[in-house]
C-alpha cells in the first residue's frame, strides 16, 4: 500500500519565478509550471523499503561554518505525524496519481519526447514505481535526449566513458599498468595469431615507481587523493543512516556506498579546483537511489555510470557554491544569500525584519544549507524525492524556487 502525506509549499512560490505571474495567461489559460500553494505529495515506493529507523530523522552538522563563518548550529528534522485524511481525498490522489503514471508512460513510449510536458507532470510528483522517476530524472537532467530511439546508443556510450575514467583514475598506478599491458600482451597475440613463445617484458618507467616523488609522478597524484578519499569515506557511513540502502554491513549497502565512493572521488580528481567538499555526498544520495531502483534490471546494474553522469549535470548549475574562493564573488554562495535576503525583504517583509534586526540571523545561519545541498538534508528521503520532482522540472534550473534569475 502506497503511505502518503502532504507537503505545504509556500502561496508565494510562484512570485519566485520572475514573469511567473504571467505565464498562464501567455499559454492561453494552460496549466502554469509552478502552481502558488500547491501541495505535494508523497509516496513511500511500494518495491523498495527505505529502511528507516524509527523516528530518526536527524542529521549531523555539515560543517559549512568553515566557508561562512561562525558556527552553525545543526539543523534538524524530525519525521511529520501523518494527517488523518478522508477516504474520498485517499481515492483521489490514487486517481490523480494513475494519470500521471500513464501520461507519463505514454510520453516515453514516443519516438519524440515532449519535454515540457513532462516537466509539467513531474512538477506536480513522478509517481513511485515503474522506473518513472528515474526516467524522468535523466530527462530533465538533460542525459538523455528527447529522441528515445537515441537512448540506448547514449547510455552505452556514457556508460563505457565512465568505465574508462575509473580505469585512469581510480585503478592505482601499478593497477593501472598491468591493465595496461595485459591488454596490449592480448592485442598483440591476437595479431601474431596466438603463436607460443616468450612474452616481452614491460618495463616500468621511473613515474611510475612508489617511491617517486615527482609532482609529475602518477603514484604522486594517487596519494595526494588518499586523504580526500578518507574524507568521503567518513561522511557516506553518515550518508542517511537510518537507510538500509546506505548504511549497515550488508553486502548491499556496502556496494551502494562503494559506487558513492567512486563517484565522489572521480568528481574530485575531474575537478582539482573544487574537489571534494563534504554535503555533495548529500546532493548524490537521491540520484543512486532512484537510479539502482529502477525496475529495468539493466539501468539498476548501471546505476553507478548513469549517477555520475546527472550528479555533474547537476552540479552544474551550483558548482560555484562550492568554491570557497568564490564566495565574496558575484557567482559565489554569499552573492546568493544575498539575493536571498533581498527577495525575502520583498515578500516578508516583517520576517525579514525579525531576522535582521530582532534576532540578527544571517541567511548564512539558516539557508546555506537549502541552497548547496538542494533541501536534501532538510526533510524525510520520500518528501526529498518528491521536492526534487519539482526542483529538477524548473525551467530556469534548480537553484529558481529559492533564488530568482536575472534576465
Amino acid at each position: 500500500m502506497l503511505k502518503k502525506g502532504k507537503l505545504k509549499l509556500p502561496d508565494r512560490l510562484g512570485i519566485l519565478v520572475p514573469g511567473f505571474e504571467d505565464k498562464e495567461e501567455e499559454n492561453g489559460g494552460s496549466e502554469p509550471v509552478f502552481e502558488s500553494g500547491e501541495e505535494l505529495e508523497i509516496m513511500e515506493p511500494n518495491g523498495v523499503e527505505l529502511g528507516h529507523k524509527e523516528n530518526e530523522y536527524e542529521f549531523d552538522d555539515l560543517g559549512v561554518n568553515d566557508t561562512v563563518g561562525d558556527k552553525v548550529d545543526a539543523f534538524r528534522t524530525r519525521k511529520r505525524p501523518d494527517k488523518n485524511r478522508s477516504g474520498q481525498v485517499s481515492v483521489m490522489d490514487v486517481i490523480a496519481a494513475e494519470e500521471k503514471r500513464s501520461d507519463l508512460e505514454h510520453e516515453f513510449s514516443q519516438k519524440e519526447i515532449n519535454l515540457e510536458k513532462v516537466k509539467r507532470i513531474a512538477n506536480k510528483g513522478v509517481p513511485d514505481g515503474g522506473g518513472l522517476r528515474a526516467t524522468a530524472w535523466k530527462l530533465l537532467l538533460c542525459y538523455l535526449s528527447p529522441s528515445s530511439d537515441m537512448w540506448e546508443n547514449e547510455l552505452t556510450e556514457n556508460r563505457q566513458k565512465y568505465a574508462k575514467l575509473k580505469e585512469e583514475l581510480l585503478l592505482s598506478p601499478s593497477a593501472y599498468t598491468r591493465v595496461r599491458a595485459d591488454a596490449m600482451i592480448s592485442a598483440e597475440l591476437s595479431r601474431e595469431g596466438d603463436v607460443a613463445g616468450p612474452l616481452k617484458r614491460q618495463g616500468i618507467s621511473h613515474g611510475d615507481h612508489p617511491l617517486s616523488v615527482g609532482q609529475a609522478s602518477a603514484w604522486d597524484h594517487y596519494f595526494k587523493h588518499t586523504e580526500i578519499a578518507e574524507q568521503i569515506d567518513r561522511d557516506l557511513q553518515r550518508t542517511h543512516s537510518d537507510m538500509k540502502f546506505f548504511s549497515g554491513e550488508s553486502s548491499f549497502s556496502k556496494k551502494n556506498r562503494e559506487a558513492m565512493r567512486n563517484i565522489l572521488l572521480l568528481f574530485a580528481k575531474l575537478n582539482p579546483a573544487i574537489c571534494y567538499v563534504q554535503g555533495m555526498n548529500e546532493v548524490l544520495a537521491p540520484i543512486l537511489y532512484v537510479f539502482s531502483t529502477d525496475t529495468d534490471e539493466q539501468n539498476a546494474l548501471n546505476a553507478e555510470a548513469d549517477s555520475f553522469s546527472c550528479f555533474v549535470r547537476l552540479l552544474s548549475d551550483s558548482v560555484d557554491h562550492f568554491c570557497q574562493q568564490l564566495d565574496n564573488s558575484p557567482v559565489g554562495i554569499l552573492s546568493t544569500l544575498s539575493r536571498l535576503a533581498k527577495l525575502l525583504k520583498e515578500n516578508d517583509e516583517e520576517l525579514w525584519k525579525h531576522l535582521e534586526f530582532t534576532t540578527q540571523v544571517k541567511p548564512q545561519f539558516y539557508a546555506f544549507r537549502w541552497i548547496t545541498l538542494l533541501l536534501s538534508q532538510e526533510f524525510n528521503f520520500p518528501s526529498i524525492l518528491r521536492i526534487w520532482d519539482s526542483l529538477l522540472s524548473n525551467p530556469f534550473g534548480v537553484q529558481v524556487p529559492i533564488i530568482p534569475i536575472n534576465f
